[in-house]
């Protein structure tokens, strides 16, 4: 009996169909993400990998969650002094330094967007102190951001463990199954984003350390010479801090060192913000080595992301975006497009 008629068998959905669904969900999982402000836990589940992977490369993976472990506690100590040095620090500087810099501008002509320099003096310093007011709102806000932080880190160190999706994969009636074939495409998503995260926050992290340890150099040498800058810890602290922002980071943390230079003469604050643009012309130069043959996406482009990134998620979407950004590119680059002949 012939069978040539009978119509051949065809998969329920095509591997073309399973990526595009993958590549749908994993937009909505990102989108998800941002609109339900977990952009803490995701940003320390990156983060986090991103340690294991680097520790994992010289430690068992047993060792390495131990040491990451370890690491992380020194860092919430780091981080909880950082901020209690802070709450003191820079309300004191700024109520110092705005006055100062009011007078400044008035002194060489520039004029304030108010009547006169003294209402910008008074503004300013109300505004500082009626944010000092919602330091409970703050605490309240830190803690919750903090168990986020926890649950991230848990996360983390369980996806390192064991990363797979399908635990059941290979055991199964079907070997060919959609499950499989869907949660191995996610996978691959997610993958192609965290290579995305590790170019992007990988490149800027080794450039706010470098930046920051020149600043600490810095600030020990006016040590030295009998001239120290005050708040030094909280200095070193927004330093590395902002330097995870590409592009304004290095403004913000600028600002803060004049202001705080400032507090003491104009003249250290002048030599404070020379270093400083010294240190970021060197840091050019890094940058183009280190993230330019990475990224390769224009200032602007860049400028827009961290902009629809902070009026999204605040600082947590500031940090994403560049990384969005970058995914999408990655993403896009590995489609191959028919053109008409």
């Amino acid at each position: 009996m012939s069978h040539s008629n009978a119509p051949s068998s065809s998969p329920l959905l095509s591997q073309a169909s399973i990526h595009k669904a993958s590549f749908i969900l994993t937009l909505i999982i990102l989108a998800s993400i941002i609109v339900f402000k977990l952009g803490t836990p995701f940003i320390t589940i990156l983060f986090g990998y991103l340690t294991l992977v680097y520790l994992g490369k010289v430690l068992p993976k047993r060792l390495a969650i131990l040491a990451f472990s370890i690491v992380f506690i020194a860092l919430v100590y780091l981080f909880g002094l950082f901020i209690s040095e802070s709450v003191g620090a820079l309300p004191a500087a700024a109520n110092k330094s705005i006055p100062l810099m009011v007078d400044l501008a008035n002194k060489y002509g520039f004029t304030p967007p108010f009547t006169d320099a003294e209402t910008l003096k008074v503004f300013s310093v109300q505004k500082i102190n009626s944010q000092l007011t919602s330091a409970f709102k703050v605490a309240s806000i830190f803690t919750k951001e903090f168990v986020y932080v926890i649950i991230g880190v848990v996360a983390t160190a369980a996806i390192f463990f064991n990363g797979k999706m399908d635990l059941g994969m290979g055991s199964y009636p079907i070997s060919s199954n959609l499950y499989s074939e869907f949660t191995t495409a996610l996978s691959q998503r997610f993958r192609c984003f965290f290579q995305s995260f590790h170019r992007v926050m990988g490149a800027q992290v080794i450039i706010s350390a470098v930046n920051t340890f020149f600043t600490g150099v810095f600030l020990g040498c006016l040590g030295l010479v009998g001239i120290p800058l005050p708040y030094s810890f909280v200095i070193v602290g927004i330093t590395f801090l902002c330097g995870l922002l590409p592009i304004i980071g290095n403004l913000i943390s600028n600002t803060v060192i004049f202001a705080i230079g400032l507090t003491q003469s104009l003249q250290l604050a002048v030599i404070s913000l020379l270093y400083l643009i010294v240190l970021h012309k060197f840091e050019y130069f890094l940058n183009s080595r280190i993230i330019g043959g990475r990224i390769k996406n224009p200032m602007w482009l860049t400028l827009l992301a961290l902009l629809v990134g902070e009026r999204l998620a605040g600082i947590p979407g500031m940090i994403l975006a560049p990384v969005f950004l970058n995914y999408l590119k990655l993403e896009g680059t590995q489609v191959e497009v028919s053109r008409p002949s």
